[in-house]
């Protein structure tokens, strides 16, 4: 909930950009888009017999010694021996491809929200979902739009539209990568301005793997939270998404469909725009001008992200003095609140906010560390496993299915603290879970 929380909000403020591969462009068109290497077999077959480099290059067993634009490469090569262009026989495959299958929420995002595409794909299936009326398409050899519109699509390695200008073969890849061009300057710029959702990529591109990684380094020492989320729709790995995260600054949000992702941020776009203009008001008010927020608005289960998505917004940093003040009110102010009788739904809340803030803010060696520390105490020594009164059995619950989605350093640092601090069996059960 808390992250689509977080992109409902990026969309509602025109702060969100879609990074989308080959998976996304399969979900849209029922699997009629090939995948990348299926591309390539599909290329292969278009070859004469005589001398054909399709088994050598994708062997029926065994793995290919070659990545995929070297192969790529010697199968250009063939197509110039035959007197052909591999771009130009690429661009057959995938222009007639459409969109089909059951994609009504896709659909609706793209027709009534204002946001930013950057895609590896050669489509035009995300251009085919906004309409043609609400989008540009931004292509490498093609002019550059300079009027605004509701949908903008960066096609960082070329699209049908042009081509010849299409990223296929290493000999391409590696004049992609060692130029500062338009698309790469556009691509890091967005990454610093948006909230990015990956969809159908595996950051198998070393090059944009190497600008996601120059942003990791931006945010820890501007001390803001990741604000890429990586969306699968298979399980991943716990180590796998403590390497996303430690490497790219990368949130892991598995086991989500693409279009099942789109119809719970569908679901909570309208509720989000209703407070947004609100929120951003009295941001300005509490930061800049000193002021505090009510009681009621601190006993929302949804007040604690409302804030975070708004310093996000208004380009405040994590370890600015006022916003840990805040962020220490908020905390000290809401465990307050679990004291008071017939509190339970506190309990959950805090619980909620303490594993939202531990998933994309480090807090080990920052100003917001005790804060945070002593706050997870008062969530985790008020909590049990078993229904016992007095303790919340629903906030054990969110522990335990959030912990896994607390990034690797909080919970190594929340793990030695529980120890030190001799929290019972349940915390220690929830500490030890995860290594």
């Amino acid at each position: 909930m808390n992250n689509i929380y977080e992109i409902a909000y990026a969309a509602a403020s025109n702060r969100l950009c879609l990074f989308t591969g080959t998976g996304f462009s399969k979900a849209v068109s029922d699997n009629e888009a090939p995948g990348w290497q299926k591309l390539l077999e599909d290329l292969c077959d278009l070859l004469p017999a005589a001398n054909n480099p399709k088994n050598a290059l994708f062997p029926p067993q065994g793995e290919s010694l070659l990545s995929l634009e070297e192969s790529a490469q010697i199968i250009s090569l063939k197509f110039t021996e035959q007197g052909t262009d591999i771009k130009e026989e690429i661009k057959k495959i995938i222009e007639p491809i459409e969109l089909d299958g059951d994609i009504d929420e896709i659909r609706k995002f793209f027709e009534e929200n204002s946001f930013r595409v950057i895609t590896t794909n050669y489509d035009k299936l995300a251009e085919d979902l906004a309409g043609e009326t609400r989008v540009q398409s931004i292509t490498p050899g093609l002019p550059i739009p300079r009027s605004s519109t509701d949908v903008k699509v960066y096609h960082v390695h070329g699209s049908v539209d042009s081509a010849e200008n299409m990223v296929v073969t290493s000999e391409d890849y590696f004049r992609f990568m060692n130029s500062d061009s338009y698309f790469s300057r556009k691509l890091s710029t967005i990454l610093h301005e948006n909230t990015v959702v990956i969809l159908g990529y595996s950051l198998a591109d070393t090059n944009l793997k190497r600008i996601i990684s120059d942003y990791r380094i931006f945010s820890k020492n501007h001390v803001i939270g990741s604000n890429i989320i990586f969306v699968s729709r298979t399980a991943i790995d716990q180590h796998i998404k403590d390497f996303y995260y430690h490497c790219f600054g990368i949130r892991v949000l598995d086991g989500v469909e693409v279009e099942r992702f789109f119809e719970r941020l569908n679901r909570s776009i309208p509720t989000v725009k209703k407070f947004i203009a609100r929120s951003l008001r009295s941001i300005d008010r509490v930061i800049n001008n000193g002021r505090t927020f009510n009681d009621k608005f601190i006993k929302l289960e949804d007040s604690f992200f409302r804030f975070i998505s708004s310093l996000s917004a208004k380009g405040h940093r994590l370890d600015n003095r006022r916003v840990v003040e805040v962020i220490g009110e908020i905390l000290h102010r809401k465990k307050v609140m679990t004291t008071e009788d017939g509190a339970w739904e506190q309990y959950v809340h805090l619980a909620s906010w303490l594993i939202y803030l531990g998933s994309f803010f480090e807090a080990r060696g920052t100003s917001i560390e005790t804060i945070y520390l002593k706050a997870v105490k008062r969530s985790m020594e008020t909590m049990s496993k078993d229904r016992h009164f007095g303790y919340s059995w629903r906030a054990y619950q969110l522990w335990q299915a959030g912990w896994s989605s607390i990034n690797s350093n909080n919970r190594d640092l929340i793990k030695r603290y529980v120890e030190r601090q001799s929290l019972d069996a349940d915390a220690l059960s929830i500490v030890n879970s995860v290594s």
